[in-house]
C-alpha cells in the first residue's frame, strides 16, 4: 500500500511540474499545429484529415497507467457514437517517446484500444513542437537500473477540429457523455 501511495504521489507532483513547466506557444493559449510523422505504414500527414475531426492524445507504448485509462476513455466515447459519426473522427496518438516507439510498436499498441486509432512517431525535436503547440507536457524520467524508464507526460485528448486547428481540450476523468458531447458539438 506504501508503494501504491508513493507511485501517485510522485505521478501527482510530476503532473504539477509538466503544467508548471511546459512551455506555451506564443499568444499564451495553445493553437495545435499540423503535423507530417511516420505511421505504420508511411508518413501522416494531418492535412489529409481535413473535414474530420482529429482526437490526439500524447504517450507511449510502455506507459503503465495514463495512457491505457485515457486510449480506453476514447473508445468508450469512440463506440457510443454511430458509425456515420466514427467515419467523421481520426484518433491520433502522438509518441512521446521517440526513442523506442516505433511505427510497427504503435500500429500494435493502437490495435488494443480502438481500430482507426493511428500510432505515429518522429524525431524528438518534432514530437517537442508539437507537445509545446498543443500545450501538452512530458519529462523522460531517468533510466532505472534494469535501463526501463518512464516518461510522466499529459493526459489531456486534443480536439482538433475539421479545419486543422486546436477545438478543444478534453481532460481525463470528464464523464464519458461530456467527452462525447463535445466532439457532437464540434461535429
Amino acid at each position: 500500500m506504501h508503494r501504491l501511495t508513493a507511485r501517485l504521489a510522485s505521478l501527482l507532483l510530476s503532473c504539477i511540474l509538466l503544467a508548471a513547466c511546459s512551455p506555451v506557444p506564443q499568444g499564451g493559449k495553445p493553437v495545435g499545429a499540423d503535423f507530417v510523422l511516420q505511421g505504420p505504414t508511411g508518413p501522416v500527414d494531418s492535412h489529409n484529415f481535413r473535414g474530420k475531426l482529429m482526437l490526439v492524445f500524447f504517450g507511449y507504448v510502455n506507459c503503465p497507467d495514463v495512457c491505457p485509462t485515457s486510449l480506453a476513455a476514447m473508445n468508450e466515447v469512440l463506440s457510443g457514437m454511430t458509425p456515420e459519426e466514427r467515419a467523421k473522427i481520426q484518433p491520433i496518438l502522438i509518441s512521446v517517446d521517440p526513442e523506442r516507439d516505433t511505427p510497427e510498436s504503435l500500429r500494435n499498441y493502437a490495435a488494443y484500444f480502438h481500430p482507426s486509432l493511428i500510432g505515429v512517431t518522429g524525431t524528438p525535436e518534432q514530437i517537442a513542437t508539437l507537445a509545446r503547440a498543443f500545450g501538452a507536457g512530458y519529462v523522460r524520467q531517468p533510466a532505472r537500473s534494469d535501463g526501463s524508464y518512464a516518461v510522466d507526460h499529459s493526459a489531456n485528448t486534443y480536439l482538433v477540429g475539421k479545419d486543422g486547428k486546436l477545438a478543444a481540450t478534453l481532460l481525463l476523468g470528464a464523464p464519458v457523455d461530456d467527452l462525447r458531447a463535445a466532439i457532437r458539438k464540434a461535429l
